[in-house]
């Protein structure tokens, strides 16, 4: 059974059993990923950024004879923003080919359809038969990233002090935990939006001004995901060289996710990337102590980024492709096919 799911009025079984069916997906196409945890899961599953929507479904298996309700596998959201709904979809694996996932797609692509979307984008890891699945729905890829993970146990932390201090004259690192500062808000979203035209996937946009940068840490935080930023400012102007953001999520504190790494076309040259990443890692190390990695994706035509980060000790993992397809005629493809 298919049946719209709010998050926020779930019960707390409902919660688990979703995590369940989470957790054995990572178990059967990410075996190296670790497990989620339940804190905040319900928030992660409901905060969004002003102006965006998040709708989801379940499939839920029949009731026991005692009349408890079945377990939950299968679960669709779909997060609307701009012009396009983006998808995400998990099926336990012991009920995969079996339609489920068919009838998540088409249930959130109906929804996407009459609210007035154009398109649908999915996030697809490589390797994994989310990749099969989505190409014979008519999903076509757009853009490929490489996901690296970096283990912490291996890193050598005298060496990576040493590139935290190889920043050139003229510039100064500071470290900020939650965020930057409120005064530094202005010069830090300019500096994200030069770039924002050359480094940034369509399905996880980045922010450009001063209001939308509060209002992504604010939905940070509710979701329980705790944001660390280094900066490198250019001391004879004050601007924002360069930046770096890892942000540690409660419901997997063991890994934790790169975020934007920016340095200034004007500011590149001066070993500010390669400082403000090693910095990041060796405050982390005493900020949170249960961290055991740190994942980071970079589009494969990033060289220099990629450098870097081979040189912090980060290993190439998986593929990350960003896949879409028109809604009316996924809507069409999975009618037909009833």
């Amino acid at each position: 059974m298919v049946r719209e799911w709010d998050a926020r009025t779930a019960s707390s079984a409902e919660i688990a059993s979703l995590l369940d069916t989470l957790n054995a997906v990572l178990a059967a196409d990410l075996p190296q990923d670790p497990p989620w945890r339940e804190r905040s899961l319900r928030e992660y599953l409901t905060e969004v950024m002003p102006g965006q929507r998040r709708i989801s479904w379940v499939a839920q298996a029949d009731p026991a004879p005692d009349g408890t309700p079945g377990a939950i596998v299968g679960q669709v959201h779909v997060l609307l923003l701009g012009d396009i709904g983006v998808l995400e979809v998990l099926v336990h694996p012991s009920v995969r080919r079996t339609g489920v996932g068919r009838d998540l797609v088409r249930v959130a692509a109906r929804r996407v359809y009459h609210e007035g979307f154009s398109s649908i984008g999915v996030e697809v890891v490589g390797d994994t038969p989310a990749v099969g699945f989505y190409e014979s729905l008519g999903f076509t890829r757009e853009y490929v990233e490489t996901r690296s993970v970096l283990d912490l146990s291996g890193v050598d932390w005298a060496d990576l002090a040493e590139m935290a201090t190889g920043v050139g004259a003229g510039y100064h690192l500071e470290f900020h935990p939650g965020g930057p500062p409120d005064e530094l808000l202005d010069a830090y979203a300019r500096a994200k939006a030069e770039v924002r035209d050359v480094e940034d996937g369509e399905l996880r946009p980045s922010s450009y001004d001063a209001q939308r940068l509060r209002d992504s840490l604010n939905c940070l935080h509710r979701r329980g995901m705790k944001p660390y930023i280094v900066l490198a400012l250019h001391e004879q102007t004050g601007e924002v060289a360069g930046l770096t953001e890892v942000v540690v999520p409660a419901q997997h504190p063991t890994r934790a996710d790169q975020y934007d790494t920016i340095v200034v076309q004007d500011h590149r040259g001066y070993g500010i990337d390669r400082a403000i990443k090693a910095r990041m890692l060796l405050e982390l190390r005493s900020a949170e102590p249960e961290l055991t990695e740190v994942q980071t994706w970079n589009a494969q035509a990033n060289e220099a980024m990629l450098k870097v980060n081979a040189e912090l000790g980060y290993q190439p993992d998986r593929d990350w492709c960003e896949y879409s397809v028109d809604v009316a005629e996924l809507v069409h493809r999975l009618d037909a096919a009833l």
